[in-house]
């Protein structure tokens, strides 16, 4: 055999060394990702809620980094060589997949919105359909206390320019969360009057998640405090900084507000509340999605053990406990109260798994579970609710539990009727810019 021969055939040996385990490391994620994509497509896991990857796929070379940096995890996935989104509705936006794609294949937005009935028509400033009214933060369909902030200034920046005299009226916002609080003190700091409206306290979404939380921040300029630039804050030390904003600056806060409706007058706007009306050139909604809590509507649930957050996990010790809901909310609860000293938590979930909650939370449910601290009823759901007991129904069984205190995190009603009755447009009609 001559030398010719024998290198053609290392050579084809080496290619075959390398490209035959290649094939095969590629077949296998090929399928694991189109196994979980039509897992998700069958519990609707597939379909975004908010703000997620859109991917260009004359741009994308399949690298999968986008598949490996999202700290939510399979977001995105790799399906015939290609970048797909698998479980859209645990995207929270944290643009991590854009920054890192190398050919600039990827953007995070709300893509075509023309068929979403839950996000509001927005111009480019944010301003809705209707003059001079303004929406922001996760209403508007972006998730994530960088992007409330952000909004909040980019709209506050619009109405000072709109604003060259001094206004007859105080801007009217509504919802103190960090979207709110951030357009609030833009426009103190040019000294326009402004009056700052909540159904609650000052926080927002944080002031529903459980004691000592760590919330994830992208760095950020937060007006009225300076540069954000820790990755994590607890619940407890956002709290304070909104706390300390809030008193540097003696925002106008009224708290007890629900809004009610908006009309048209001479001057601008008059905003009804449930405590009262006020007049506007300029009205600011950052009311969030969450809405009114959703009930279970079943027998016993106007009793007083009855609950819809959870403000101090610690305060409840040596209880029988039921958790329903299957969100971030609900785990992040049951967890909390499942580590408390002598409590029995139970989970009970109408769907077959839990599939919209964060990462980190996945991994925290499984370390409770396998620790003990709570256990998990799926595909069940309440039927009553007594003095002593619970009862649920489980795949034709009924199941009748020890109970001391029940929690519902079953998500909100969210205010679209609301935004539609005051005169918004939502995503099946179109603005001109």
């Amino acid at each position: 055999m001559n030398e010719t021969i024998l290198s053609w055939i290392i050579g084809i040996l080496l290619i075959f060394a390398f490209t035959i385990p290649y094939l095969i490391k590629w077949n296998r994620n090929h399928n694991q990702s189109q196994a979980k994509l039509d897992e998700a497509i069958r519990i609707g896991a597939n379909k975004p809620l908010m703000q997620h990857p859109i991917i260009d796929l004359s741009r994308c070379i399949g690298c999968g980094i986008c598949t490996k940096v999202c700290p939510e995890g399979e977001v995105l996935g790799l399906v015939g060589g290609k970048a797909v989104l698998i479980n859209g509705a645990k995207c929270v936006g944290h643009e991590v997949c854009m920054e890192s794609c190398p050919v600039g294949g990827i953007e995070v937005g709300l893509g075509d919105i023309s068929s979403r009935e839950d996000i509001p028509q927005l111009k480019d400033n944010l301003e809705s359909n209707l003059e001079n009214v303004f929406i922001i933060g996760e209403l508007g369909g972006l998730a994530l206390i960088r992007n409330a902030v952000n909004q909040g200034v980019r709209v506050a920046k619009t109405i000072l320019e709109r604003s060259k005299d001094t206004p007859r009226h105080p801007t009217v916002i509504i919802g103190a969360g960090p979207a709110g609080l951030a357009c609030a003190i833009t426009l103190l700091e040019a000294n326009h009057p402004i009056l700052l409206l909540d159904q609650n306290e000052p926080g927002g979404t944080i002031l529903q998640y459980p004691r000592r939380k760590l919330v994830m921040v992208q760095p950020i300029e937060m007006p009225g405090y300076g540069l954000m630039e820790e990755k994590e804050y607890s619940k407890e030390a956002l709290l304070e900084i909104w706390d300390q904003i809030f008193k540097k600056y003696k925002v106008a806060f009224q708290s007890g507000h629900q809004l009610q409706a908006l009309e048209k007058s001479e001057q601008g706007y008059l905003v009804k509340t449930s405590r009262g009306q006020f007049q506007t050139e300029h009205i600011v909604l950052g009311l969030g999605r969450r809405g009114t809590p959703r009930k279970l509507n079943v027998r016993g649930e106007d009793k007083a053990k009855v609950a819809y957050k959870l403000m101090d996990a610690e305060s409840f010790q040596n209880k029988h406990i039921l958790i329903v809901g299957g969100g971030d909310s609900a785990v992040e609860a049951a967890i909390g109260l499942g580590q408390q000293v002598g409590n029995t938590v139970t989970l009970s979930y109408r769907k077959t798994a839990l599939t919209r909650i964060k990462t980190r939370n996945e991994e925290q449910v499984k370390k409770a579970l396998r620790n003990g601290w709570i256990n998990i009823l799926f595909e069940s759901t309440v039927d009553s609710i007594h003095d002593e007991h619970i009862i649920l129904q489980q795949k034709g069984d009924e199941l009748q539990l020890q109970n001391d205190f029940v929690f519902v995190f079953a998500g909100g009603i969210p205010p679209f009727k609301l935004m539609e009755s005051i005169g918004v447009q939502f995503g099946t009609s179109t603005i001109s810019q």
